[in-house]
């Protein structure tokens, strides 16, 4: 199947329509994206948008071959005009299947939200599924990997997550995101978000044969996130594996008995992690990094040193120089080395520090080297590093 992708974006488009975001600035040219449409093998239409009969023209095709429109969004789509010679724009009701007179088949895929996904099976036998924004399959039956899923990636990449435990997403699954909007700023940035949930973006009027290997975007074995306080650090290293079907979530910070702020704090990050996340309370990493299972998202490495000071009393001046010190280096390195071995992947999110302020106190001044030293020395072992700052992610590593 030889699938053309007459837009990308979001029903509004992108840029948004009198949107003044730095996002929809920065959208423009070949960057811009109309609504998401998809014509298949020049037969079939997948949702009709504006401008959609100039938007094939640029790509080198004619609707003139389509025998059936079908939409997909919740409503009827956008308000346009029926080009002519088009056939009418309907839907195929959830758990139907249609037969096009080109030789497609395509099934209705019941969605958990308002919309209409479609698998479409072609005349070779190539599956493709696309999905509508938004939205991601009700009841994901298990079955054979498609060959490419067309989705609303970064909207919803807990759709990527189901299909990859049910099987629908596979090794060589081409997932193309669509339905792009202006909470990803474009170029670097978009391509690093597609890249952490395995999938890809691609400009509107590309051409793409369904069934045709590329290789996925590697996602790094081991990640490690820096940042300052409230920098969106936790947030970046929970987005780099929102699209796993499972993840052990890996919380230092324990519990903190009468202290309100910190039970509203660990609610925060609960309430904005999947439901399908296990979570761990715990310091002791290194069996974790021994043993094999789902990705770990470790939060936060400078919590596991607080307590890894405390176990040794590093806040005792007289106590650090009397072993105190030598017992912490060991630890650390214990760490390090299961971070180096481990064959997982890791999401390690930690502080940066350093940046000016020194602390007033000797036992301030050890914490803040131990944990630049910590840092380092993790970051020495990531494939990947990071730097949160003001919610805006640099690459240090990769």
């Amino acid at each position: 199947m030889e699938l053309t992708l007459l837009g990308t974006g979001t029903p509004e488009g992108l840029p948004r329509p009198g949107c003044p975001c730095a996002a929809c600035a920065l959208s423009v040219g070949t960057r811009a994206r109309a609504a998401t449409a998809l014509l298949v093998d020049g037969a079939l239409l997948l949702d009709l948008t504006p401008g959609a009969v100039l938007a094939a023209a640029r790509a080198g095709h004619s609707l003139g071959g389509v025998r059936q429109v079908l939409l997909t969004h919740p409503h009827d789509g956008p308000a346009v005009e029926l080009p002519p010679g088009l056939p009418a724009a309907g839907r195929v009701p959830d758990g139907r299947e249609l037969s096009v007179i080109s030789g497609h088949r395509v099934r209705a895929v019941p969605m958990d939200a308002p919309g209409t996904g479609y698998e479409v099976t072609g005349p070779d036998g190539d599956r493709l599924l696309y999905l509508p924004p938004g939205g991601a399959p009700a009841g994901v039956r298990p079955g054979r990997p498609y060959d490419m899923v067309v989705a609303d990636v970064l909207g919803r990449p807990d759709a990527i997550a189901r299909l990859r435990a049910s099987g629908g997403i596979g090794p060589a699954t081409d997932v193309i995101a669509v339905h792009l909007d202006h909470d990803v700023p474009p170029g670097r940035e978009l391509e690093r978000r597609c890249a952490a949930a395995g999938a890809r973006a691609v400009p509107d009027g590309s051409t793409l044969l369904v069934g045709e290997y590329h290789a996925v975007p590697d996602v790094p074995r081991r990640t490690l996130v820096l940042g300052g306080a409230r920098s969106g650090k936790s947030v970046e290293a929970e987005q780099r594996l929102a699209a796993f079907p499972e993840v052990q979530y890996v919380a230092t910070g324990g519990t903190r008995e009468g202290d309100p702020d910190w039970a509203a704090r660990v609610s925060l990050h609960r309430e904005r992690r999947p439901g399908s996340w296990r979570t761990v309370e715990t310091c002791e990493l290194v069996p974790l990094l021994a043993e094999d299972g789902p990705p770990l998202l470790v939060d936060c490495l400078a919590l596991w040193l607080t307590d890894a000071m405390d176990r040794v009393d590093a806040w005792d001046d007289a106590a650090w120089a009397d072993g105190g010190r030598r017992r912490l280096r060991e630890r650390t390195a214990e760490l390090v080395a299961a971070v180096r071995a481990t064959r997982r992947t890791v999401v390690a999110v930690s502080n940066e520090v350093g940046s000016g302020v020194v602390p007033a106190t000797p036992a301030g001044r050890r914490f803040r080297d131990e944990l630049g030293r910590l840092n380092a020395a993790v970051a020495g072992e990531c494939e990947h590093v990071l730097l949160v700052v003001a919610g805006q992610t640099v690459v240090l590593k990769e």
